[in-house]
């Protein structure tokens, strides 16, 4: 029997030897791009990984610094397949998530399964400048979500966003775009999409969810409007501003977003409309680049109520956040960021009180998004609260 497994070990590393191939490719442009023999289809197999390591330190009024706890972890862990089939306008996006954190929250909602898929869309350019999204993506909501998390200008995003985005979800999405003059840009986006995330398996909970978001660029087309930083570094100043305005009946606390609101001990779910607004714009001039964004959500009833009038506990978080973040690229490729950010849920409501976050940054491009180290420390403090927070982390980013 050891003979057995001895030889079959040894064909395996004799097969893999043997199939090694230099392949016309270069680091960062994916392991793998196929075109079928009659053109019917193409394929490209990209991977990526984040490794982060994190330390946090309470800072208290009274007693000064002590630590918070530290870790080690792989952020994302991801494989991207795309390409077009049929023809070239129509074009597709497979995205998997194989790390904890890509994984999300298992509940009976999806079947108590892993949340692997991140996207999966099919996207029909079927007339002029008029496309087409059928599948589940990212919606058109704030410009920092939108951004992947592979061209990050710091280690992650903001409190804004992870108070206010809206995410991914399920459903059809029409983008359109057209120019006026020779460079004013007009994009154009509207959503309609199941209204509870990414990954939802049972039937509609709520009721849909409708995005819209306009978008002007005034002086002509960006080599890097949804990319962190000013990598391209841009030869004439370019600008974008984008609005986006989200309605939703929903049965979460944060639109698409947060936990599910619950009443008549869990056999049945709160909802009302939720209102989200997003501001946002994004300048770039050669190394320099700025980014401003502000996030709204209100509701008609935010508390969540059983079917006899009793609060439930649960309510909308209702509020406002503010964020904004600039950098510059120095010829080195190294780059340094400093983001202020402040989320004012509505106290009233939520009982929380005002978060305001000051992050500094610094990052060194060894080949762009594709390959970078990147590192920050933030100081959080909490109104009326007397406590605050220090982090500090450091992340390798490798994109195939």
């Amino acid at each position: 029997m050891k003979k057995f497994i001895y030889l079959c070990i040894a064909s395996c590393f004799s097969t893999l030897v043997v199939a090694q191939e230099v392949v016309q490719n270069s680091f960062g442009n994916g392991f793998y791009n196929v075109i079928a023999a009659d053109s019917s289809y193409s394929m490209k197999l990209a991977a990526r990984m984040q490794s982060l390591y994190i330390a946090d330190w309470d800072v208290n009024d009274s007693e000064g610094i002590h630590n918070g706890g530290s870790q080690f972890l792989i952020r994302r862990a991801r494989l991207k397949f795309g390409g077009f089939v049929f023809n070239p306008k129509v074009t597709y996006k497979l995205e998997l998530g194989l790390s904890n954190k890509d994984l999300g929250k298992v509940d009976d909602r999806n079947n108590n399964a892993p949340k692997m898929i991140l996207d999966a869309v099919v996207k029909w350019n079927f007339y002029k400048n008029f496309t087409l999204w059928a599948g589940q993506t990212k919606l058109p909501g704030n410009r920092e979500r939108v951004v992947s998390s592979a061209n990050l200008q710091l280690v992650d995003r903001s409190l804004l966003n992870k108070n206010f985005n809206i995410d991914r979800d399920m459903g059809l999405q029409l983008r359109h775009h057209f120019t006026i003059g020779k460079n004013f840009i007009v994009k154009e986006s509207l959503a309609i999409s199941q209204g509870e995330g990414r990954n939802v398996v049972q039937d509609n909970l709520g009721g849909y969810q409708w995005t819209g978001r306009v978008e002007v660029l005034p002086f002509g087309k960006f080599k890097g409007d949804y990319s962190g930083g000013a990598l391209r570094r841009e030869e004439s100043p370019k600008l974008a501003i984008g609005a986006t305005y989200d309605f939703n009946n929903a049965v979460k606390d944060k639109s698409n977003q947060g936990s599910y609101m619950l009443i008549d001990d869990g056999a049945s779910y709160f909802q009302t409309t939720v209102n989200s607004i997003f501001v946002d714009a994004m300048f770039k001039f050669h190394g320099f680049s700025l980014m401003a964004e502000f996030a709204n959500r209100d509701s008609e009833f935010p508390f969540a109520l059983n079917s006899d009038d009793s609060a439930t506990g649960d309510v909308v978080q209702v509020g406002n956040g503010l964020n904004l973040m600039s950098g510059y690229l120095f010829n080195n490729n190294i780059e340094l960021t400093g983001r202020y950010t402040t989320v004012a849920l509505d106290k009233t409501i939520t009982g929380k009180d005002l978060q305001t976050q000051y992050t500094l940054g610094v990052s060194k491009y060894f080949k762009g998004h594709k390959l970078k180290v990147q590192s920050d420390i933030s100081y959080l403090t909490v109104e009326n609260n007397g406590t605050s927070g220090l982090m500090c982390r450091m992340q390798l980013d490798v994109h195939f």
